[in-house]
């Protein structure tokens, strides 16, 4: 009978030792995303964030969905704190970043519509029609648009992992987040839920396979353009 045990308990002790192992490994990620922002984000509650927010060049706003041709409720969010710090001289422009992969679906233009019927002048908004993913939208804010400091606005559940992909691009960032569990508590725990795996993908193409954008060029100049004028922080 003693046989017939120990292999069993030493079966079941790798197996154990396997199941933390692969715990280690998937939390990974989010520990480095979650350490590597702690210091480097906000959330826009109350009155006091904006003075906890630094100047930076741009906002860079990251893209939510769309309804038609419409913001989603979570986005339109975002672009309301982008406004604000537009507004209060947080920073001088906003790049847009999105999805246009197909004619019929305009992230970056439906954002810049939102922002100019809340008075956002169009002339300081920057559009990136290829901004598939968080990571592309870091790595292009830096090589294709020329920004060196930004503000990346999101949700709060995505800010540890936006804020930390922009700064390995190499980008000096800070967020700030929209607590959407206030108005939106399904969905913000359903995408927060899905950050497990975003993160590790994230981790992925920037720690380990060091990816390019699907659209790694050419090189625009209207961001650096409206950074060149005088006052411009950072210019």
């Amino acid at each position: 009978m003693l046989r017939n045990v120990r292999p069993t308990r030493k079966a079941l002790r790798r197996a154990y030792q396997g199941l933390v192992l692969i715990s280690v490994l998937s939390l990974a990620p989010m520990t480095w995303a979650w350490l590597g922002s702690s210091a480097h984000r906000v959330t826009a509650v109350g009155d006091g964030w904006l003075g906890r927010v630094p100047t930076a060049q741009a906002a860079l706003v990251l893209g939510a969905g769309l309804y038609g041709t419409q913001p989603t409720p979570m986005l339109a969010h975002r672009l309301d704190i982008a406004a604000e710090l537009y507004r209060t001289g947080k920073v001088r422009a906003l790049l847009l970043s999105g999805d246009n992969s197909r004619k019929e679906y305009d992230e970056p233009t439906a954002m810049r519509d939102y922002l100019l019927r809340r008075g956002v002048p169009d002339q300081v908004m920057v559009l990136d029609y290829a901004g598939f993913d968080t990571w592309d939208s870091c790595v292009r804010a830096r090589k294709v648009f020329g920004a060196r400091q930004v503000t990346v606005v999101t949700q709060e559940f995505h800010l540890p992992r936006a804020v930390t992909l922009c700064r390995t691009a190499g980008l000096e960032a800070f967020g700030v987040g929209d607590d959407s569990t206030r108005e939106f508590a399904m969905p913000t725990y359903a995408y927060a839920t899905r950050e497990l795996l975003a993160t590790a993908k994230g981790f992925a193409d920037a720690m380990v396979l060091h990816s390019d954008p699907v659209y790694p060029g050419p090189r625009e100049v209207s961001l650096t353009t409206i950074l060149a004028q005088p006052g411009a922080p950072g210019a």
